[in-house]
């Protein structure tokens, strides 16, 4: 697997719109308005990523606890499934249920969405405050496929903290590594 470094979106870029099919509920989901959460974990995913399996389990985790603090999580995959049929809608509903998804998991079929967040890799994670700007963009932790390093979700941790504390998100943050997002020739 060759790692892909997260492109970085700048600090205070506004939370692109966008609505898109939840995979599990089979309802459209719409990007919300300004100021109906203290923020918004936006987590570009896929099923058949080892980065993300690496992952997965610590970020289920964490979304269940961010979102007893008022923190709303959304899991995006945005795969070419004529290459990766694994990535597929159906098989995203399979993998939801199986790691305990309780948030939504919106299939980006076109791969508008991550292109409008300039997404590249899985996973890539992005936090927004109450009123949809960008504070957080980078790595769950220091963590991946057989580094050694436990999985922790450190980094989306503090930054997710600090929100929620009103005692600003550090700009020092590092890039997101992982498999490419498949994108369609």
């Amino acid at each position: 697997m060759a790692l892909t470094i997260s492109s970085m979106l700048p600090l205070q870029t506004d939370a692109p719109g966008f609505t898109l099919p939840d995979v599990v509920t089979g309802k459209q989901f719409t990007m919300p308005e300004t100021g109906e959460s203290a923020g918004t974990i936006i987590a570009f995913i896929c099923n058949h990523c080892p980065s993300v399996k690496n992952i997965i389990s610590a970020f289920v985790d964490l979304a269940k606890n961010v979102r007893g603090r008022g923190v709303r999580v959304i899991a995006i995959s945005s795969n070419d499934v004529s290459r990766y049929a694994e990535d597929g809608p159906d098989e995203m509903k399979l993998y939801a249920e199986k790691h305990g998804f309780t948030f939504p998991y919106l299939y980006d079929e076109t791969q508008d969405v991550a292109r409008a967040y300039q997404a590249e890799c899985t996973p890539d994670f992005y936090l927004f405050d109450g009123m949809n700007k960008l504070v957080y963009r980078g790595r769950f932790d220091e963590s991946t496929p057989g580094n050694g390093k436990p999985v922790t979700g450190a980094d989306l941790s503090a930054a997710v903290n600090a929100l929620i504390d009103g005692i600003g998100v550090s700009g020092q943050q590092l890039p997101s590594t992982g498999c490419s997002i498949k994108w369609k020739r």
